[in-house]
């Protein structure tokens, strides 16, 4: 069932992409309407969807540092400890 849906969005790419930028776009202009007078720090004030903008930024550094990492050596050969 699973393989069917990737297979499904897969071959709708476009569209799923679409729909990605269209709920970023919701979502920062959703943040505009929050009530800013709790925010604790200048950010979150003045920059519309920091804590999305943030998030977004968070999540391409840690993929970016598991890459890194990954080949850095944790990922061998299969037959690594054969030889």
């Amino acid at each position: 069932m699973i393989v069917n849906m990737i297979d499904y969005l897969r071959d709708r790419l476009q569209k799923v992409i679409y729909c990605c930028y269209g709920v970023m776009i919701f979502i920062v202009a959703w943040s505009i309407t929050v009530d800013k007078s709790y925010a604790h720090s200048w950010a979150e004030k003045m920059i519309p969807g920091f804590w999305s903008l943030f998030a977004l930024c968070s999540c391409g550094i840690v993929i970016m540092v598991a890459r890194w990492f990954g080949k850095s050596g944790i990922q061998t050969r299969e037959d690594y400890y054969d030889k």
